[in-house]
């Protein structure tokens, strides 16, 4: 190569192809209130999308309020938002709305999910029921997360485990929805369980 050459790089020396880090998709599920759209945009990397209303008259008369009075909004649809968790691993989520009446749209959300995040504010355990039930039956890793709301819960982990009479193979956390690590440590025990799901 003479000085006037451009200096040319070996095939061997422009490294490998950087893959795209693999999609995965989880869902947040719970009663009304509980959290589910606050995690998503404590967590999410994008602006999350939300399908968001207002509460209206009419709706207050069929949705509980008494343990959440400055909720003004709520989800009718879904949420979502994803977050990469490292190089090889990026998160898809998908917020299901709460509200009994919207339960015809979970199965177009949860297929194809490696798991689910259950939130259950532990004032009114039975509005997260449906949500454990649902997982359950369609034997969909999944793990409890109580919401310290104000900071604190109702009952122990113990009890909410024995409430909501979940097996012993399903994780039952403590977590705060408004803050991003905790949101993520939450989400990386269902990745756990979807992992174990499926090397057994």
């Amino acid at each position: 190569m003479t000085p006037t050459e451009p200096a040319t790089l070996a095939p061997a020396d422009q490294g490998a192809a950087v893959r795209p880090p693999l999609p995965v998709k989880m869902v947040i599920a719970g009663g009304f209130g509980v959290g589910k759209t606050t995690a998503v945009g404590a967590i999410s990397e994008i602006e999350p999308l939300t399908t968001e209303a207002a509460i209206t008259e009419v709706a207050a008369g069929v949705d509980d309020l008494s343990h959440t009075p400055r909720k003004t909004t709520t989800t009718v649809a879904m949420d979502f938002g994803c977050i990469t968790i490292d190089p090889t691993l990026k998160l898809y989520l998908f917020g299901t709305p709460g509200q009994e009446r919207f339960g015809f749209m979970w199965d177009d959300i949860v297929e194809g999910a490696v798991g689910g995040l259950v939130i259950v504010d532990t004032r009114r355990l039975d509005d997260c029921y449906a949500a454990v039930d649902y997982f359950e039956h369609r034997q969909i890793p999944f793990a409890v997360a109580v919401n310290a709301f104000d900071g604190k819960v109702e009952h122990t982990l113990d009890e909410v485990r024995w409430a909501l009479d979940v097996s012993e193979r399903v994780p039952v956390i403590v977590f705060d929805a408004r803050e991003r690590g905790s949101v993520r440590d939450a989400l990386l025990v269902v990745l756990e369980l979807a992992l174990a799901r499926t090397e057994g």
